[in-house]
């Protein structure tokens, strides 16, 4: 059974950090595009960043030189992380950790993260 469980998520204050964490068992991820979404109140999911089998990694504008998507170094272990800098109030949203391969797609329950003072 293939499960994406996000974790990491809280409440920062704006110019703080944050490391999520989206672990996938199921399936061998090293072929899987992994990225992460997010989606605040009334507002469509959007993508923030992906990381490409390769190596290559895509960020939205908004996200930029402050977010960096990685995976851990052991691939074995399935994880990707997201770490999050310089955090603003904007920000603030449910963050989805998604797998795809082909036709294949998975996405996490999502883990939410507040920039608040």
């Amino acid at each position: 059974q293939v499960q994406v469980v996000e974790s990491g998520g809280g409440l920062v204050q704006p110019g703080g950090s944050l490391r999520l964490s989206c672990t996938a068992s199921g399936r061998i991820f090293s072929m899987y595009t992994m990225s992460w979404y997010r989606q605040a109140p009334g507002k469509q999911r959007e993508l923030v960043a992906k990381s490409i089998p390769g190596g290559r990694t895509d960020y939205d504008d908004s996200v930029r030189g402050r977010f960096t998507i990685s995976r851990d170094r052991d691939i074995r272990k399935n994880i990707v992380y997201l770490q999050m800098n310089s955090l603003k109030p904007e920000d603030t949203a449910v963050y989805y950790c998604n797998a795809k391969f082909r036709d294949y797609e998975y996405w996490g329950q999502g883990t939410q993260v507040t920039v608040s003072s």
